[in-house]
């Protein structure tokens, strides 16, 4: 029988014998590895961190102790371990299990999670809040994927040290967010591993702590001095004891009995602990281990040979790539810039081709907004290159260091709409209303491949202020290339005349809306679509002329409706001074939509292109919702 079959929560997990725990590691690799090659998922992070998580659920009282994980990507052993074994089959499924802990997944889900950075944050206000109640348990805080190279997270370090709550931070150190680490602190940890006389020294201390607690706090207090002091004369610049933690490590991440060891020994330790754990990303998973980058999220994939299944169209994506790697041929000055995405953001090629113009700011949107911002008013072009749901994280350097100041940012914003399996965390439905509201930002949207490249090169080339490209993650549409041609800031085209009612969509909704007319046609109902092209500034004396023609409009976007898109064409009609005319605004919801193929997610909401036709029908049927 397998020992995970006995496991449903922690507590079964408890009575087992130390000797069978990496039995059961392998077991549960064995399930990680069987469900990501059915359903896709974060697999390398989450096979590196299961011997850790073992300890973790071994040594501490979830839920009494809190847990707080860091970007979500390494949790799946977690959610195994606690109560979700017999559903985790449907991880990251329509109506399945989520892919990142959720607090309305499971009691042991104490903070949701998928951005990275904010477990210090987070945990240190649970620390702080369990004071304020007087209550006594544990919090701990596991940081992994990249997060040390986030700006928040020592935000939250240097608070923690100040505040000297009860607090042990974990450091997953795997040396990867989704590409390999880059700058300071990534090389600092390196010196801190490499530190081999240290290493040795450390175990002696260790040794020694160990069989002093009986001769007194003096000897104690000797014992810790002395590790501190051999610490400081092999490794410069103690930088976490100096931001007022203890600081433990390395130490190695896949040795459970020692791990569950050092844990049951910091537990006593008053204050802000730090423990650095070394680990291998996708540990126990050849395929994983030989191109962590690779299976650190992928889709479906033959689990005996680890090759991944082929799409076999390109994508929005892909298109990108190629067309920054033609834009910085044509323009020397052109400069790519990501926050750990070169691989999922399109910049892999750019990065060989063109090394010294290529700048991965590590897992911090903020800092590569302003480090953009730098470049712009020294006489670069840079191109952003960052998901939507990830820019969020920059808007006040959106607004003051670039859009305040006129400067020329490109910002190729990936991942805008639905995304499908990672769910709401990552949807990309709120960049729209929060964009298009900055002063001199041009927001805009391919319909297909071709205008792509047509809004990328009037970006770079053909306007002087910050510029926003969103575009799906979805295949492209296939269409026949064209010539990179100048596209007219603020103007839309019509693609198709009618008179009865007007479908004015944008980006990734232009094809359905097209095929929402053709089937609206059948029955004798003459739509007009009109491809706005700009959410900012919006096309409005074509708008104004198809309400006037038509004198119903429905917009349709892929996007949050509150302040979206719909919103923005209902104000610029008014601003124009159109004849009020009643629009039907069609996007995604106020709500947030959960996990499931980007296809099923698009059904659900009604923006497919049935759909589509259905609400027009009833929208002319009823037409008395206007703008005014």
């Amino acid at each position: 029988m397998a020992l995970l079959d006995g496991i449903r929560s922690p507590q079964d997990l408890k009575q087992l014998p130390p000797e069978s725990l990496p039995r059961l590691a392998e077991e549960i690799r064995e399930l990680i590895v069987h469900t990501c090659s059915e359903n896709g998922g974060h697999l390398a992070p989450s096979l590196g961190a299961v011997e850790l998580t073992l300890a973790l659920h071994t040594v501490f009282d979830a839920p009494r102790d809190r847990i707080v994980w860091d970007v979500g990507h390494q949790a799946y052993a977690h959610k195994i371990l606690t109560g979700r074994r017999d559903r985790f089959a449907t991880l990251r499924q329509y109506g399945g299990l989520s892919g990142f802990p959720r607090r309305v997944e499971s009691p042991y889900d104490v903070f949701g999670t998928a951005h990275g950075s904010t477990a210090i944050s987070a945990a240190l206000g649970f620390a702080a809040a369990r004071d304020l109640a007087g209550e006594d348990h544990h919090v701990v805080a596991v940081v992994g994927d990249g997060a040390m190279t986030g700006g928040l997270a020592y935000e939250g370090l240097n608070n923690a040290g100040g505040l000297k709550k009860n607090l042990l931070v974990i450091l997953n150190d795997n040396r990867f967010s989704i590409s390999p680490n880059v700058g300071g602190i990534a090389h600092y940890l390196t010196r801190i591993t490499a530190a081999p006389v240290y290493r040795e020294l450390e175990k002696d201390a260790w040794k020694l702590l160990g069989k002093l607690p009986a001769l007194g706090r003096e000897a104690r207090n000797a014992a810790s001095r002395l590790k501190r002091g051999l610490k400081r004369l092999t490794i410069p610049d103690v930088f976490f004891e100096e931001m007022g933690f203890q600081y433990f490590g390395p130490v190695d991440g896949h040795d459970l009995r020692g791990l569950v060891s050092i844990l049951r020994e910091l537990k006593s330790i008053p204050g802000p602990v730090f423990l650095h754990v070394r680990t291998v990303k996708g540990k126990g998973y050849e395929p994983a281990e030989m191109d962590a980058c690779a299976f650190h999220g992928l889709g479906k994939f033959d689990k005996v040979t680890g090759k991944a299944e082929k799409s076999a169209s390109l994508n929005y994506t892909n298109v990108f790539g190629e067309t920054a790697l033609e834009l910085a041929a044509q323009h020397p000055r052109l400069v790519a810039i990501t926050a750990a995405m070169a691989d999922g953001t399109g910049l892999a090629r750019f990065r060989e081709r063109y090394p010294e113009r290529f700048f991965d700011a590590g897992m911090a949107e903020a800092h590569a907004v302003c480090f953009a911002a730098g470049l712009a008013a020294a006489g670069a072009i840079p191109l952003v290159a960052i998901y939507s749901t990830f820019l969020q994280r920059a808007f006040d350097q959106i607004v003051h260091d670039v859009a305040l100041q006129g400067l020329h940012v490109v910002f190729c914003v990936d991942r805008a709409g639905l995304v499908g399996e990672d769910g709401p965390t990552h949807h990309g439905v709120f960049d729209i209303g929060t964009l298009r509201q900055i002063p001199g930002v041009v927001v805009m949207q391919p319909r297909d491949e071709n205008e792509l490249v047509h809004m990328l090169h009037t970006a770079v080339a053909h306007h002087e202020g910050p510029v926003v490209v969103r575009y799906p993650r979805a295949a492209i549409a296939g269409v026949e290339r064209a010539a990179p041609r100048v596209l007219e800031i603020g103007r839309g085209e019509l693609l198709r005349p009618g008179t009865d009612v007007a479908l004015v969509a944008l980006g990734s909704m232009v094809q359905p809306s097209l095929e929402a007319a053709q089937e609206l046609a059948k029955t004798g109902i003459r739509a007009a679509v009109f491809d706005a092209r700009f959410a900012h500034p919006v096309d409005a004396a074509a708008i104004a002329q198809l309400a006037r023609l038509t004198g119903r409009l429905v917009t349709v976007e892929e996007h949050e409706l509150a302040g979206g898109f719909g919103s923005a064409v209902v104000e610029a009609l008014e601003q124009a001074g159109a004849p009020p005319v009643p629009v039907r605004r069609l996007g995604v919801p106020h709500e947030f939509i959960h996990h499931g193929s980007r296809a099923q997610l698009l059904e659900q909401i009604g923006l497919t292109a049935p759909a589509i036709a259905a609400e027009v029908r009833a929208f002319l049927a009823s037409a008395s919702h206007q703008y005014s």
